[in-house]
């Protein structure tokens, strides 16, 4: 018999990891899992302020533990996988959200040390937590990896859309992003005899509320829904991939970008 829809979305008794949890789109990431009944674990380099989001989703009765964990160093993402294999028994789903950017000067005039520091955050921390999430989801034969790309993972960012003066991202975290896309298709390749899934979501402009509203309202201009994201904008795209409902869809990249890649 098959199942109804909204079965397929239940995760109810799963078992979640959300890194870079405790700030934007991890929040959300981190409701929407919780909200289809999972047990969710978000964790950063900043464990206070992961520790003080999951109290917070807590007291509205959310299932979140916050956790303090650097996505760069391979000893303490695979404490945290067996943090939550040693609590539940079991590890389904891991969001590999952890990421950034650190802007400085632009090509002809980049800084290399910020080359390797954007890398190694983005792309180096995402190909750690999704192995070490894969050993664990391996005896299971399922599970859900969720790494998170960027617009800037096929694109390259046009100078002219962005205000003078704003800090904005460069070819650093183009690259980046560009090679977590490329590791979450040779993951998928590997980890598929598994029944694991590996998929990318590349979000298109979400500013934060700091983000000056000149450059919001230039964002807004560059897509054909004519606004910026919101955080809760990826929470349908995560559902999917994350429950028994994207069960055969491995190895995709999905925009979620109100259509800015189309132009």
């Amino acid at each position: 018999m098959t199942k109804r829809v909204q079965e397929l979305f239940d995760l109810t008794g799963r078992s979640a990891i959300v890194t870079g949890g405790g700030t934007h789109l991890g929040t959300a990431f981190t409701e929407a899992l919780c909200d289809l009944g999972a047990k969710v674990y978000i964790a950063s380099r900043r464990a206070g302020l992961c520790e003080r989001i999951a109290s917070e989703l807590r007291e509205r009765g959310y299932d979140v533990t916050g956790l303090g964990c650097d996505v760069t160093e391979e000893s303490q993402v695979d404490a945290l996988v067996q943090r939550v294999i040693d609590d539940t028994g079991r590890l389904d789903i891991a969001i590999c959200n952890a990421g950034g950017s650190f802007n400085t000067n632009h090509p002809p005039d980049a800084d290399i040390d910020e080359f390797r520091r954007t890398v190694e955050v983005n792309m180096t921390g995402t190909y750690i937590t999704a192995q070490s999430a894969g050993r664990a989801m391996i005896p299971a034969r399922r599970g859900s990896i969720i790494t998170l790309g960027s617009i800037s993972s096929t694109l390259a960012m046009d100078p002219r859309s962005y205000i003078p003066g704003y800090n904005r991202s460069g070819a650093p975290y183009v690259a980046a992003k560009g090679g977590v896309l490329m590791i979450t298709r040779a993951m998928a390749a590997e980890f598929g005899e598994y029944g694991i899934t590996v998929n990318c979501i590349s979000p298109g402009q979400v500013p934060k509320d700091t983000v000056d509203p000149d450059q919001v309202e230039n964002f807004r201009k560059m897509n054909p829904l004519q606004r910026t994201g919101l955080p809760e904008d990826l929470k349908g795209t995560v559902a999917l991939l994350a429950s028994d409902a994207g069960a055969w869809i491995t190895g995709q990249e999905f925009k979620v970008d109100g259509g800015w890649s189309i132009w």
